[in-house]
């Protein structure tokens, strides 16, 4: 093999590598949206090579019957699934207005909506029985 095949072979390798490298390295843009919470959310960063990282699902927290952080803002897109958790060391009804849901959460029982977002707008979501406000959810069209 002349020296000259030899350079061009080596080059070509190089070459390939780097396209190699260039596909299958991480990107570091993090396209991913979640939903937006103005209180600590717990996450599951639960994610598997190959799969797209599912988002996150907005946790409202509520000790002595009220919010943790404030009344939290939950948004979503109509078309789309709202899905959140309630976490609360006060039992009492979960109602999401607008949507008439009702869920019962006690402590140590927390509880997920998960619906198809049908109505756009912004709703209540309250303790029932104390008629506090928990969160806000909006539906965007």
């Amino acid at each position: 093999m002349s020296k000259a095949t030899r350079v061009a072979l080596s080059m070509a390798v190089i070459v390939i590598a780097v396209v190699v490298f260039i596909i299958v390295r991480p990107s570091g843009n993090d396209s991913s949206t979640t939903t937006s919470s103005n209180s600590p959310a717990t996450t599951s960063p639960a994610t598997t090579p190959g799969k797209p990282a599912k988002p996150a699902i907005p946790v409202v927290r509520v000790q002595n019957a009220k919010p943790v952080g404030g009344i939290q803002e939950l948004t979503f897109n109509k078309g789309g699934t709202v899905q959140f958790k309630v976490v609360s060391d006060t039992a009492d009804e979960i109602h999401v207005h607008g949507y008439d849901f009702h869920k019962d959460v006690a402590p140590g029982h927390p509880i997920t909506f998960k619906f198809p977002a049908k109505i756009d707008g912004e709703f209540v979501v309250e303790l029932e029985g104390r008629g506090e406000q928990i969160a806000s959810l909006r539906v965007n069209p």
